[in-house]
């Protein structure tokens, strides 16, 4: 099969890298991809990865593309091509594609969609308001005494929700987004929610209009610093499985989300081919669904891809067929950890064309990959060219041996300013479950 992936991050190198180990990818191309991705070769054909000059949000030149080599199947890694239409436009021209359609691209894409369904579906989630006036906003925001997560409406690079602990930080988070525009258009509207205590886990359920499969549990580590300090950022690592759910806790959690929001899609008339991502806070009153996404999260994909025993270019194309009933998930019983090495000021400003050292000493490692994610090709060697710069993963019986072999790697690797948390998976060594 002739396989086209569209996206350039360390989520796109995951599948990519997957996606050549199957026996059925003869050609692959990624648009525009990075270096990590141009290094990597299809099983079934010996054939290096082709990397192709082409924006992910650049529809036109990707269908003129399409059109052209005529891949089996197009995979779409990033939210905003998914927002903008890709799969329609794709489908519109009898082009096979994996993802969910405009439509269904709106869980993620507009997060007073996603609030308003859960509200009439009933999906459990946080006491909530949708917004457009300030004012409002900030009259919703002192009934919850301040303590809220305030959300820019539409897509802002994972980084569009602002904490506050307090009204005055909620009343300046409210006009950080709505009246400075820090989040540009996608902060005309915002969504408020009510501040969940718990343990937040990512879930992941593979959907193809009909069934869902779902994923390992897995946690990722949004804000910047050690401790959960600092600003939000897209991820700074994950690691899986985590402990905090047992087996059948995980069924009941998404019996408890999954089974309304199907209810809910079906009323709606929304097909759902991809895969949905609800973060989800594990409170006292049950798990509730944080947010959804409605592509695989980064850098939870990296430790999914490297527990996933199945042949991933089966898997999608089932969900494109609508045959996913007839495939059961297999996972490795190992724990993976991937360590994000940003550059220095990320989530804010930051430097690109840095030289990386370090990355062929790695290679030597066993279990660990590290998976490129904005990096770039300059004058023959590997340079910085984005936020997160690489996912360090490793994987090995337990969290503890996976997050060593990780953090060795880590520190094999350097370049200008870089920047990682040192405490990924860390709140899980030793957990012990109240009901054990």
């Amino acid at each position: 099969m002739k396989l086209l992936v569209i996206g350039s991050g360390g989520r796109e190198h995951a599948l990519v890298w997957k996606l050549a180990h199957s026996p059925h990818a003869t050609r692959l191309w990624c648009a525009p991809g990075n270096a990590g991705i141009q290094q990597e070769r299809c099983a079934g054909s010996g054939r290096s990865v082709e990397c192709v000059p082409i924006g992910a949000e650049d529809l036109d030149a990707l269908l003129r593309f399409a059109l052209e080599h005529r891949p089996d199947l197009t995979i779409v890694g990033p939210d905003n091509p998914l927002a903008l239409g890709i799969v329609d436009l794709f489908q519109n021209h009898h082009l096979r594609i994996w993802g969910p359609n405009q439509r269904a691209a709106q869980f993620e894409s507009s997060k007073a969609f996603s609030q308003n369904f859960m509200a009439v579906h009933g999906v459990p989630t946080a006491r909530s308001g949708v917004f457009t006036d300030p004012h409002a906003a900030k009259r919703f925001a002192a009934s919850l005494d301040g303590r809220c997560a305030v959300k820019a409406d539409g897509l802002a690079l994972g980084k569009g929700v602002l904490l506050a602990q307090s009204l005055p930080e909620a009343e300046a988070a409210i006009e950080e987004i709505m009246l400075k525009r820090s989040f540009g258009k996608a902060g005309e509207q915002i969504v408020i929610q009510e501040m969940l205590e718990g343990i937040e886990v990512s879930l992941h359920a593979l959907c193809d209009g009909h069934v869902a499969r779902l994923f390992p549990t897995s946690q990722d580590h949004k804000r910047a610093l050690d401790g959960d300090l600092g600003p939000n950022t897209g991820g700074m690592g994950t690691f899986s499985p985590v402990p905090f759910l047992s087996e059948d806790e995980l069924l009941e959690a998404a019996r408890g989300i999954l089974e309304p929001w199907q209810r809910g899609c079906r009323a709606e008339g929304i097909d759902f081919r991809g895969i949905l991502y609800p973060g989800v806070m594990l409170t006292a009153a049950g798990p509730k669904v944080l947010e959804f996404n409605a592509r695989f999260g980064d850098p939870e994909t990296q430790v999914y891809m490297t527990r996933l025993e199945n042949d991933l270019v089966e898997l999608l194309d089932a969900c494109v067929s609508g045959t996913l009933k007839d495939i059961e998930l297999r996972w490795s019983p190992q724990t993976a950890v991937c360590v994000v090495m940003a550059s220095g000021g990320y989530p804010g400003p930051y430097q690109k064309g840095l030289p990386i050292s370090g990355l062929d000493g790695v290679t030597a490692l066993p279990n660990v990959k590290v998976f490129h994610a904005g990096t770039a090709l300059h004058q023959g060697s590997v340079v910085t060219n984005g936020g997160r710069v690489l996912g360090v993963t490793a994987w090995g019986d337990t969290l503890a041996q996976a997050q060593e072999t990780a953090y060795a790697a880590v520190d094999l690797i350097e370049f200008e300013g870089a920047q990682f948390r040192r405490d990924i998976g860390a709140k899980a060594l030793g957990y012990r479950s109240p009901l054990s």
